[in-house]
């Protein structure tokens, strides 16, 4: 059997890491719609204030559409066996991810600074819990590419071993579920800026 068949049969098979970003993928999704609405009930039925974010969330947001499409980019360049573009677009994608850090916990500052205290309104208590869970994902996946990036210079210094990385089927695959995952964070990110802004008009 061949190094091409090998991999088509390796792509054909569901692999355990897939079946772990589905389910991860569908519980947040299933966690963060049920937050949302439930600040929704809230809005309508008690009328609590209305609250916008600070605008660094929409930097924020810049920011990870740019891991998105650096990420994105890696894929690419792994494909087209191209190292140095792969290890610079996955450092870019970290790179940017430290900064959307820093940037969110300026936009917590921001939001102290005004006024908008975790208690001082059920509102605020929302943007804060969610913004932080998101926070929290954005962490978790940030030793994973971390990982990524070590083994990619780790291995990419012969020519033999980045034949053995650029061909192996299961760092493809990981490659793709962590794109996905990433891809995932910007757009529940998008979603919750723009909730919380749209009915900030309400």
């Amino acid at each position: 059997m061949d190094n091409q068949t090998r991999t088509d049969t390796y792509s054909m098979r569901i692999h355990p890491f897939q079946v772990i970003v589905f389910l991860l993928i569908s519980g947040l999704s299933a966690l963060f719609l049920a937050l949302t609405l439930a600040y929704l009930y809230q809005r309508i039925e008690k009328g609590i204030a209305p609250i916008q974010p600070p605008l660094i969330f929409l930097f924020n947001t810049i920011l990870l559409l740019g891991c998105s499409f650096f990420i994105k980019q890696a894929n690419k360049a792994y494909l087209a066996d191209d190292t140095s573009k792969y290890i610079r677009s996955l450092m870019i994608t970290a790179g940017l991810t430290l900064v959307f850090i820093g940037a969110q916990f300026v936009g917590w500052q921001m939001m102290q600074n005004s006024g908008m205290l975790l208690a001082s309104n059920p509102a605020t208590s929302y943007l804060y819990v969610l913004s932080g869970l998101h926070l929290l994902h954005v962490l978790g996946g940030l030793p994973i590419l971390g990982w990524f990036i070590f083994k990619a210079v780790k291995n990419m210094k012969e020519p033999v071993t980045v034949l053995v990385y650029f061909s192996d089927p299961e760092k493809r695959l990981k490659l793709k579920l962590l794109t996905t995952y990433w891809h995932f964070l910007d757009i529940l990110w998008i979603y919750l800026v723009t909730f919380f802004m749209v009915l900030s008009l309400f």
